[in-house]
């Protein structure tokens, strides 16, 4: 927008300032935040907010702000522009807030801004000449915002689905690799589905963490209205992949995306439970990757990696239990953990880490073992490299060196991809 030209004062309180609120001054809209909090906690009002829709807007507007408020102090507001906004006002600019939202936030934002002359909402409009007030620059470019929500760093999880392909020696199996990668796209489209309305519900505690107030939503570099389509479609998109795969798999999927989406409601409140839940879900890619290609896939690689994956979910909420402890503070915001649960976080993540190799090493005697390998006896070097990764992980979160997700520590660590090429080779030596 142009520079206005030089004005008197006279001139400038005849001719006042506007600006919106949802998508100029706040970097979101504020009715969609509202209803995705109230549906959050109570989801048997869905059929109600339909009735409400199909009054108008204002009338939705109005229902939903008289029973959900909004932390207007956490609002991803244009800082260029509140600047702005406040050198006119100083320079004796009247400055008005002139909004569609409903007059309940309209108000609570300019109490907590302390710009506003005025506030003008739908039910009492601003009259009269005015310039309106527009956003100072653009986001962050789409396709990379769009990646960014998608989490598609995370889609290495998915990588899961192929380990029954390679544990029954089938990998050069092509008709096989094909059905493990459709399995693999799969579950990667369900998941960032989940990401999605994750980080839409999460809204509130995310912009009070200081990473993740960066995130996609809750930074306003992506519009929760955009996320509300987008979440279904990565969804459908995820189930007409897996309609190329048998039925059990189809069903397998639907489980993992009811189990994810209690987690993001509910599961992840409940201290214990959640690391259960995320350790589990790992062990369901695998159980997934079984259902694509037809393989059955023993129990003890089950318990193996329900035993590893409970450690590396507890390594991630060690990493948030200390970061409470540095920041002076009592409890994580929709979290179940205390800072004062270090000590058992760490005891209970490094007795399940070692587990793991205890398991291996079971198998390693095992029966199973006899018929896949020819050099079964060299598998037992796998356990001192299993117990030196371990190790060091734990080691280096208890530093508060390791990522709140151990997997992108992994995946930035040049001594894990060392040691696993070192597990590749035993595994290679032992075939």
């Amino acid at each position: 927008m142009p520079n206005p030209a030089p004005t008197t004062p006279e001139t400038q309180d005849a001719t006042p300032l506007a600006v919106e609120l949802d998508g100029v001054l706040a970097r979101t809209d504020t009715l969609h935040e509202g209803l995705l909090r109230l549906l959050k906690r109570r989801p048997w009002l869905l059929p109600a907010v339909l009735g409400w829709s199909l009054r108008g807007p204002a009338f939705l507007r109005a229902e939903v702000a008289r029973r959900e408020e909004l932390d207007v102090t956490r609002l991803p507001y244009d800082e260029a522009l509140v600047s702005r906004l406040s050198e006119e006002r100083a320079g004796g600019r009247r400055v008005v807030l002139s909004t569609v939202a409903d007059r309940r936030v309209a108000e609570a934002v300019a109490a907590h801004l302390g710009l506003f002359d005025a506030v003008h909402t739908g039910d009492n409009p601003l009259e009269g000449p005015r310039e309106e007030a527009r956003r100072s620059a653009p986001g962050r470019p789409f396709p990379r915002t769009l990646l960014k929500a998608l989490r598609v760093h995370q889609w290495a999880k998915n990588v899961l689905v192929f380990v029954p392909m390679l544990a029954a020696h089938k990998v050069l199996n092509t008709a096989l690799l094909l059905q493990a990668v459709l399995g693999f796209i799969s579950f990667s489209l369900c998941a960032s589905s989940v990401y999605v309305l994750n980080d839409m519900l999460d809204l509130d505690s995310d912009r009070k963490h200081p990473t993740k107030r960066k995130r996609p939503f809750a930074s306003g570099d992506l519009s929760v209205r955009a996320g509300l389509w987008l979440a279904p479609l990565l969804l459908g998109s995820g189930a007409a992949v897996a309609l190329l795969l048998p039925r059990e798999f189809l069903a397998l999927l639907g489980t993992y995306y009811a189990i994810t989406l209690a987690y993001s409601l509910y599961l992840k409140q409940v201290a214990m439970l959640d690391v259960l839940v995320l350790a589990g879900l790992y062990t369901v890619r695998i159980f997934g990757g079984s259902l694509a290609v037809g393989v059955p896939t023993s129990s003890w690689l089950f318990t193996f990696s329900m035993f590893l994956f409970l450690s590396l979910a507890l390594v991630k909420r060690l990493s948030e239990v200390r970061r409470l402890r540095l920041a002076n503070e009592e409890a994580a915001p929709g979290r179940g953990y205390m800072a004062g649960d270090y000590e058992q976080l760490a005891m209970l993540g490094v007795s399940s880490g070692y587990l793991s190799v205890l398991v291996l090493a079971l198998y390693i005697t095992s029966k199973e073992v006899t018929a896949l390998y020819l050099h079964p006896e060299r598998l037992w070097l796998l356990c001192p490299v299993m117990m030196y990764w371990v190790g060091r992980v734990w080691l280096l979160a208890h530093r508060g060196l390791v990522n709140e997700d151990p997997l992108i520590f992994a995946l930035k660590d040049k001594v894990s991809y060392a040691v696993g090429l070192l597990a590749a080779g035993v595994l290679l030596a032992a075939t």
